[in-house]
This record gives C-alpha cells, sequence and structure tokens, in this order.
C-alpha cells in the first residue's frame, strides 16, 4: 500500500496548527499517512502544541529547528525524514484543503507522473478573490520558470507540489527559504520527471492574515531560477544519476550506440543493468525484454513507465547472481546487452559467465564498456567505475567467462576528447550542456569514427555463447 508523507513547515502557526493537522488526518486519500511537521523556530506555541498532536496521534511526527531557518530548510529536513513513497508540501495555515489528497497522488500512483503540482490557476474549482499584485508576480515566475525549462505550468510557486520519495530524496536541494519552490521545479526538470497538473481549490490569506511571503522573496526566486538554471546545474548530489541522465537527453546518443549492435539483436532480450532505461525505451519491439538493474531506484521507475507492456518484465536483481539467471530461465534469449555495467564490477568476467548462461547456444552478448585505462578519471571514480578497460583486458574477460569474441572494437572518437578534457578539469560529471552539445555534433563524431588511429572512449564487442 502506498505510504504519503505529509511535510509540513511550522513558524508560527499557534492558532491554525490543530486545525491543519486535523484536516489532513482526516483527508480521504487512501493511503497509509504521515505528518513530518518541522517547526522552524517559532515564538509562539506551536512546539508545544505539535508535541501534544503528536503524543495523541502516532502519525505526527514532530522536529524542532532551534532557530528559524526558513520554509525550504524545514521541508529539506522534513524530506530526510520521511518514510514514505509520495512526499506532498502542505503549508501549516489553512490555504490549501488536504481533502484534495487522492487526485493530488493519483497520477503517480497509476505511475504516469513523477511530480504533480496543485495549480491555483488551472481551471480552479474554488479561488478566494485577493492580491493582485501577488498573483501577478506568481504569474511572471510562472512564466520565467517555463522559458527557462521548456515547461508550460500554470503555477510554479503552489505549495501543493507530491513527488515520488525515490525522486525527492535525491534531488539536489539548498534553498532555506521561499527559493525552494523554483529550485524543486529547476531540478524536476533537470532530471526530466514528468511533471503533471491538477487545479486545486485555494483559500489564501492577507498579510493581515498572517501571510510571509513579501516582494523581496520574488526578487530572490527571479535569481534563483537564473541560478539554477545556468549556473549550479546540478540537480542530484549522486553524481552518477546526474552523468547518467544528462546523457540520456543528448540527442540521439543511445540510438547511434545501439546502432553499434545492428543486425546482433534477437527477439528474446535481457537488458542487463538497464539503470534509467535509454536502451530498454528502444527495444520496445522485442517479443520478449526483460530490464534487470540492482538499483530499486531504477527499477521502480521502469516498472513504473513500462510494467503494463505485456512483452516487458522490469526485474530486481545482481546481474552476478546465478539465482537470477534461473529465475529467468538459463538457455532461453537470443541476446543480452550490456552497456556501461562491467567497468562498476569487482568480478566482470564471473557477470560475463553468469549473464552467458541465460543465452541460447549461439546467443549473443553485446558489450559496450569504458575504454583506455589512462582515461580513468574523476568522473569515473563519481560514477563507481571501477576500471575502464584496455583491449586486452576486455578480451580476456570475455574469454576467461567461457564465451568467444565475434568482434571488438572502439566507438565515440569524440567521447574520447571531451573526456579528456573533462579529466583535465577534475570535471566529475559530464554537464547537461556537454550532453546536449554531444548531441549537435552527432554528424561530426560519426566523421571522426572514420579516423582509426584516434582513441574511443568506449568498446563495442559482440560475443557468442558457443
Amino acid at each position: 500500500m502506498t505510504k504519503l508523507s505529509v511535510l509540513m513547515p511550522v513558524y508560527n502557526e499557534a492558532r491554525t496548527l490543530r486545525t491543519i493537522c486535523r484536516r489532513v488526518l482526516d483527508s480521504p486519500v487512501g493511503a497509509e499517512l504521515e505528518i513530518i511537521a518541522v517547526d522552524d523556530g517559532s515564538s509562539d506555541r506551536s512546539w508545544e502544541i505539535l508535541q501534544d498532536l503528536a503524543a495523541a496521534d502516532e502519525r505526527i511526527v514532530p522536529i524542532r529547528h532551534p532557530q528559524n531557518r526558513g520554509k525550504g530548510a524545514a521541508i529539506r529536513t522534513a524530506i530526510d525524514r520521511m518514510t514514505g513513497d509520495i512526499g506532498l508540501v502542505q503549508d501549516s495555515d489553512l490555504e490549501y484543503d488536504p481533502n484534495e489528497y487522492p487526485r493530488l497522488i493519483k497520477p503517480i500512483t497509476d505511475g504516469r507522473a513523477d511530480a504533480v503540482f496543485g495549480s491555483r490557476f488551472a481551471s480552479s474549482p474554488e479561488r478566494r478573490v485577493l492580491l493582485y499584485w501577488h498573483s501577478l508576480g506568481n504569474k511572471v515566475l510562472t512564466w520565467l520558470t517555463n522559458i527557462l525549462n521548456d515547461l508550460n505550468l500554470t503555477d510554479m510557486e503552489t505549495c501543493y507540489k507530491a513527488v515520488r520519495a525515490d525522486v525527492l530524496k535525491n534531488l539536489r536541494l539548498r534553498s532555506d527559504r521561499f527559493g525552494i519552490e523554483p529550485e524543486i521545479t529547476t531540478r524536476l526538470a533537470q532530471w526530466g520527471a514528468r511533471i503533471y497538473e491538477i487545479p486545486i481549490s485555494y483559500h489564501g490569506r492577507t498579510y493581515l492574515e498572517g501571510k510571509n511571503i513579501g516582494w523581496r522573496d520574488g526578487v530572490q526566486a527571479i535569481w534563483l531560477l537564473f541560478k539554477f538554471r545556468f549556473f549550479d546545474i546540478r540537480f542530484s548530489d549522486r553524481k552518477g544519476v546526474a552523468t547518467l541522465e544528462n546523457m540520456a537527453r543528448s540527442r540521439g546518443l543511445a540510438e547511434w550506440t545501439l546502432k553499434q549492435f545492428a543486425g546482433s539483436i534477437g527477439s528474446t532480450v535481457i537488458d542487463a543493468g538497464s539503470g534509467t532505461g535509454r536502451f530498454t525505451r528502444l527495444l520496445l519491439d522485442r517479443d520478449r525484454l526483460v530490464a534487470v538493474d540492482s538499483e530499486p531506484f531504477y527499477v521502480e521507475s521502469l516498472a513504473r513507465t513500462f510494467g503494463h507492456l505485456e512483452n516487458v518484465e522490469v526485474v530486481l536483481g545482481d546481474i552476478g547472481d546465478p539465482g537470477l539467471i534461473e529465475k529467468l530461465g538459463p538457455n532461453s534469449f537470443d541476446t543480452v546487452l550490456c552497456v556501461n555495467v562491467l567497468e562498476h564490477l569487482s568480478d566482470p568476467a564471473m557477470c560475463v559467465a553468469n549473464l552467458g548462461d541465460a543465452l541460447k547456444p549461439g546467443g549473443l552478448l553485446l558489450i559496450h564498456a569504458p575504454a583506455h585505462s589512462r582515461l580513468y578519471s574523476a568522473a569515473d571514480e563519481a560514477a563507481g567505475h571501477k576500471r575502464r578497460f584496455d583491449e586486452e583486458s576486455i578480451v580476456r574477460t570475455v574469454e576467461d567467462a567461457g564465451l568467444e569474441v565475434v568482434s571488438r572494437r572502439q566507438f565515440n572518437r569524440l567521447g574520447a576528447i571531451g573526456w579528456r578534457f573533462n579529466k583535465a578539469r577534475g570535471q566529475q560529471l559530464v554537464g547537461p550542456w556537454q550532453a546536449k552539445l554531444f548531441g549537435l555534433l552527432r554528424p561530426v563524431a560519426w566523421l571522426l569514427e572514420m579516423v582509426r588511429f584516434l582513441p574511443g572512449l568506449s568498446w563495442v564487442v559482440v560475443a557468442r555463447r558457443p
């Protein structure tokens, strides 16, 4: 059953705190629920009230900041402590209605969305008429967000943002104040998350009633939108995740890589170490396609995206585990695709042998792996690479596993130039601008493949089970 974590920043809300907590707990969400309530250095009785509420209901988890740090800091603290499958931000005033939780989380639980924004302006069923200049500021910030991130949101500044926990916990968030709204939105866009909007009702309050946000926060939000879009562009602290997602958005790179195995991919395929699903997406026409990864983060994402297809299985497992092959069926597959996997393993030959057992006699293992130990860099280390393969080592890895090398060649000479550039700078990840530039320069990359004396970034190996 899905568990919803309600992330509630609290600052001097003693007058509304009992009411909003009761409304949240009584919401017809149809899921297990917890409230992570973070008192952000309140000077009224908010903390005492939270303690009383938590003593009466174990679903309320109270946390206190000794000093006021801001809404963003409170939300980040709540994210660290949440245990649910979905995180949803709920202000502790009464402007937003928890009865709308079921509609907010439905696109996520249905597997269609990674994040859902509750829009106050998208044909809202009910909205209190309030401050013109405040609403105009919201619309300007939303318009700027859309321009900078190629989105079509109607309400970026909405409090109601519901996000899958596995995505939310991996976002790189640093804002302490109201900048958390543009930061979350920009990071989701940089990730390539599937964002939906749901119309919500809104019962706003005036500044006399306790509204805290002002024009200075709007100016800061504009600066932060530019900062996160052009300067502080790393959307995840997991550098390997960031590199994979950036490369996934490099136009045509996955297709070009897969073309290196043209004519070798059969009708029954294992995508071993499927990761973000860059190649899974290109193999959906197979009779049977099994996407396997050891990271629950990736498996959950792919299962939500492709799990409804009858010919696709998404499996959590270690491709070096013989039990996995027994589960999938030994001697059952025409092809195993193994792209950017072997470099992560302590014993790649053992893994190759295990994958070979999944193949029918004469079946093909298609390997794409980093080339040339001299290119090993900080980016390799950040991505969890234990090695890069020289020609001798990649051949030995395959032959020690009992398979025969049908062909091997170097690939992506333009990428090797870029990798050397990053190594010289000590850069730990492939930035989004580099990935986009590579997509634009793909015709140049194709021409450079003819210059055989240049080293390639990767090996492309076709191996056969005897």
